[in-house]
């Protein structure tokens, strides 16, 4: 039994062999072009990682070189320099330090709003529920740049202008999140929420001991995602804010840009600062995003 079932076995495999070369011959081409993707979207940041850590007359050379070369010996000359010049002259250091506040505070605190508003939309029923949320997807198709003279107007009015506030406070909610987050809630199994009634649980013990541990997936998504968006929003703090001292990093590296445009190496230096707090936040985060994809429900 035991000889028969090895020839049975290698027929088998020898049977399914040319089908496993021929699919992967199809799908060469598939990896491929994943392959050359990829470089084209690693390649440009590498470029700018290499070009923060070289000297300026090593950034303009005949032959370009990837590496921080120096032009002359060829021998390796990172430097350091570039980082410590946008950092103390060029402002990125305060720019920075604004920009990490402002998330800290505008984050945490648009999850809240968002998901308890998403919550009332979902699962709370009250008058007027379903016409008042076809209303907030209405104004999701108005332009936002149509929207900021009024903002600016209201800010100005309530003596948000030009303070750290004034970034934090008029984006506080977001539409699109409240609707991603409803969708999510909705997909919820009831039950679990007329067991909790049942038992005299109240709406917020409910909203914070069973909707909010269910729901991290898709909350990671909607972090990471405003975390993102804030950190390189340039239009609001452009016209709310006066003071160089609140600027937050785009506005700095906006302004090294249009002051050392000459200078590659200070430019990519900058970049290179804005770049490394979200690549850390999507590492920390990856877990969630690959739960939210594979998410499909809950075991019985």
């Amino acid at each position: 039994m035991t000889v028969q079932a090895a020839v049975s076995g290698r027929g088998r495999r020898a049977h399914q062999a040319p089908g496993g070369v021929a699919r992967r011959v199809r799908l060469t081409p598939v990896y491929v072009a994943l392959v050359l993707l990829a470089l084209v979207s690693v390649v440009p940041f590498l470029w700018m990682l290499a070009t923060s850590f070289k000297h300026g007359p090593d950034v303009y050379t005949k032959v370009p070189s990837l590496l921080p070369l120096d032009r002359k010996t060829g021998a390796w000359a990172p430097t350091l320099e570039n980082y410590e010049h946008v950092i103390r002259i060029g402002g990125l250091g305060r720019a920075f330090l604004n920009s990490v506040w402002v998330c800290l505070v505008l984050v945490p605190a648009k999850l809240l709003v968002d998901a308890l508003a998403a919550y009332a939309f979902a699962r709370i029923p009250f008058p007027g529920r379903d016409k008042l949320f076809a209303v907030l997807l209405g104004g999701m198709m108005v332009p936002t740049i149509t929207l900021l003279v009024p903002r600016i107007h209201v800010t100005q009015e309530l003596g948000m202008f030009d303070s750290g506030w004034g970034l934090i406070l008029p984006n506080v909610a977001s539409v699109l999140d409240i609707f991603l987050l409803r969708q999510f809630f909705l997909s919820l199994p009831s039950e679990l929420e007329e067991a909790a009634l049942i038992d005299g649980a109240g709406r917020m013990q409910i909203f914070w001991r069973i909707i909010v541990p269910l729901s991290k997936p898709v909350l990671a998504v909607v972090t990471i995602t405003s975390f993102i968006f804030h950190w390189n929003d340039l239009v609001w703090p452009l016209v709310v804010l006066n003071d160089p001292d609140l600027y937050t990093l785009p506005l700095a590296l906006q302004q090294l840009a249009s002051t050392e445009s000459g200078r590659a190496y200070y430019i990519m230096a900058g970049a290179a600062l804005a770049v490394i707090p979200v690549i850390v936040v999507l590492m920390i985060f990856q877990r969630r995003i690959m739960e939210g994809i594979a998410f499909t429900g809950l075991k019985s």
